[in-house]
């Protein structure tokens, strides 16, 4: 005897699939994962503070004119 199927089921089930291969794909095709993007803001973030940290401000020097 056969095996009975809900199509809509199957039909579901096969469009997920597909779906999922399709975003397998484009994350091969355009790169980097949330965390590398987060990574990459947050070190240049901390490299922008650390400059300007250590930014003279000529204002502050002695023997600066406003």
């Amino acid at each position: 005897m056969a095996q009975i199927i809900n199509l809509n089921k199957a039909r579901k089930r096969k469009a997920r699939t597909e779906a999922e291969a399709q975003a397998a794909q484009n994350r091969v095709r355009h790169g980097r994962t949330r965390e590398q993007k987060q990574r990459e803001t947050a070190e240049a973030e901390e490299a922008r503070r650390r400059l300007d940290a250590l930014r003279r401000d000529p204002a502050q020097e002695p023997g600066a004119e406003d």
